[in-house]
């Protein structure tokens, strides 16, 4: 019974490989979130007159940037949780 308690309790290095992976979200998310909305939607105007392609700026993050940058953040976010994982100890 007594070791069943240990297993469910939470030490002190799990809650800070929890902020870590947290703050590792919030910041990945505040990326995407820039990029799509903010360079795709509200900067749109503003990006206008530069040209990517033959196309605004602003219309190339809606149709293309933001797909890149969001596959980018996915190897991103594989790669650093990796490096997270093995300082933590916890690597498969």
């Amino acid at each position: 019974m007594v070791d069943k308690q240990k297993q469910n309790e939470l030490t002190q290095r799990d809650h800070e490989y929890w902020a870590a992976n947290l703050r590792l979200i919030t910041g990945i998310l505040i990326i995407w979130a820039t990029v799509s909305y903010g360079f795709g939607l509200l900067l749109r105007p503003y990006l206008m007159g530069i040209s990517i392609g033959g196309a605004d700026l602003g219309f190339w993050f809606a149709q293309q940037g933001a797909i890149f940058t969001f596959l980018s953040l996915i190897f991103f976010y594989g790669y650093k949780m990796n490096k997270l994982d093995k300082e933590y100890g916890l690597e498969d």
